[in-house]
């Protein structure tokens, strides 16, 4: 969902139009932090109910590395296989968690998160990183979500 004072139309409609926002920015920018940053502060600009949104990205010791993001200080890194974000990037899936607190080996950020969804960025068959979103709210993130946020990360990737 996405905040009310922004966008008047569905949640397909809003989703679309914050896709060709992203589409706008990327455009002709190869700088992965800046594209990296910009999609970041959309999503955490347009999207409601969240208090986390950012990347964690691979690096040479095949470890997720806090990457751009918005919202409170985050973990530095986490181990692949670990966590929601680690068992993402591990099983190289989007993982969406109903309730945190439920998730084997949950890494607590944030006290305040409830709910969760992972998306990993991949490219040409390698692992680039993670989009981690997260919500105060049980249950925020549904199929739309998912199927969205992932077509966001698939446009965001080729500009990475």
């Amino acid at each position: 969902m996405f905040n009310v004072e922004m966008y008047k139309g569905t949640r397909q409609e809003n989703y679309d139009l914050v896709t060709k926002q992203l589409q706008a920015l990327l455009h002709g920018e190869k700088n992965q932090i800046a594209n990296l940053s910009n999609t970041a502060s959309l999503l955490n600009q347009f999207l409601d109910r969240i208090n986390w949104v950012g990347f964690y990205l691979m690096d040479e010791n095949n470890e997720l590395v806090l990457g751009p993001f918005q919202g409170l200080p985050a973990c530095v890194r986490i181990p692949l296989g670990k966590g929601v974000c680690g068992t993402s990037a591990k099983n190289m899936e989007t993982i969406r968690v109903e309730d945190v607190h439920q998730f084997p080996g949950h890494i607590a950020c944030d006290a305040a998160s409830n709910s969760e969804i992972v998306i990993p960025l991949i490219k040409d068959g390698r692992l680039l990183g993670v989009l981690d979103i997260d919500s105060p709210e049980k249950n925020r993130f549904d199929e739309l979500d998912q199927e969205q946020l992932e077509g966001i990360a698939t446009i965001l990737v080729e500009h990475l």
